[in-house]
């Protein structure tokens, strides 16, 4: 079993996820912001750890991650605020990235979007604009590192029951609940042959396991 650390461990998906990894056998050190939330994360079977990302740097971060085997990317500035998102979701990420790399914690995963990258096709007027641009560069950057990596891409966020099934094949994006989304982390941590793959995702029909190995057999982007 493998220790996890997963950054951004009080949002919606990890709280989903954090009883997945730990019914799994995994240890989950889970990174928060707040120490009010410590609870709720000890409550999902992680054990919480405050620290500010935000302002960590290199060393701090590499520190942050020596010792773990898999790094999950799911934190987030929450939209609102141009000048965080970019300080979290893109500079911070990207030092996650470069930390993993550096303590040699190989094992990266990434939550990001249905349609990320540099040809998002957001209005630069549009308030989503600067968390586009955020998350295509800390993918592109994810991406061009020699970390084994996934990228986890499902579509729009819903709070509905999980099915446990995904659609892998869709080309528009969609809708999926956070607790498939949650599903689909826990299983590609299982998967190494999703090193270097990219599952864009909906709510579907194939079963999660099932349709993460099926867009695992793809090709490479």
């Amino acid at each position: 079993m493998a220790r996890i650390l997963l950054i951004g461990g009080h949002g919606k998906i990890a709280l989903l996820l954090e009883p997945l990894l730990a019914a799994a056998g995994h240890h989950v050190t889970a990174v928060i912001r707040n120490p009010d939330h410590e609870s709720d994360v000890a409550a999902a079977g992680a054990t919480p750890l405050v620290a500010d990302i935000e302002r960590f740097d290199l060393d701090q971060f590499t520190n942050l991650v020596s010792g773990n085997d898999v790094v999950i990317w799911s934190a987030g500035a929450g939209g609102g605020d141009a000048t965080r998102t970019m300080a979290v979701d893109r500079d911070a990420a990207i030092r996650s990235m470069d930390a993993a790399a550096r303590a040699g914690v190989r094992r990266y995963i990434m939550v990001s979007y249905f349609g990320a990258g540099p040809d998002h096709g957001i209005d630069p007027a549009d308030s989503f604009f600067a968390y586009a641009e955020a998350k295509a560069a800390a993918d592109v950057h994810l991406r061009a590192s020699d970390l084994d990596a996934t990228i986890v891409a499902p579509s729009r966020l819903t709070s509905d029951e999980p099915t446990r099934r995904i659609d892998v094949e869709a080309a528009a994006s969609g809708s999926v609940s956070r607790a498939d989304v949650a599903a689909v982390i826990a299983a590609v941590i299982d998967e190494p042959s999703t090193v270097g793959r990219t599952i864009s995702f909906n709510s579907g029909d194939v079963p999660v396991v099932d349709a993460v190995r099926a867009a695992a057999g793809e090709e490479k982007p």
